[in-house]
């Protein structure tokens, strides 16, 4: 079977850091791109970072300089690490994979894991 699991949110307070990840089952991640969309009430997904098949990443604005996408392939695992967390980032973190290893249309999704940014 097909998934992908994310896991490694929680409660986090303002400032503080956080990584998710992202574990695969029933494909090998190694030949696609893997990224991390975030989901909250007022916006239902938002791109955060991508990372190709050939590890070249790219960042959208509310990423960029705090968040840090990676993976290990003999984990069968991708991450995004988190830092300078604000109450703003509080949402459900989710991630995708494109079996092309481009960013670009995602074939797999993942269900999300709840991050809260709060004092």
């Amino acid at each position: 079977q097909v998934q992908l699991v994310e896991s490694g949110g929680g409660l986090v307070q303002p400032g503080g850091s956080l990584r998710v990840s992202c574990a695969a089952s029933g494909f090998t991640l190694d030949s696609y791109a893997v990224a991390w969309f975030r989901r909250t009430p007022e916006k239902e997904r938002e791109e955060l970072a991508c990372i190709s098949s050939d590890e070249k990443s790219y960042y959208t604005d509310p990423a960029r300089g705090r968040f840090t996408i990676s993976r290990d392939n003999a984990k069968n695992t991708a991450y995004l690490q988190m830092t300078g967390l604000k109450p703003d980032d509080t949402a459900v973190y989710y991630c995708a994979a494109d079996k092309y290893g481009v960013c670009g249309d995602f074939d797999y999704w993942g269900q999300g894991t709840q991050v809260t940014v709060s004092s």
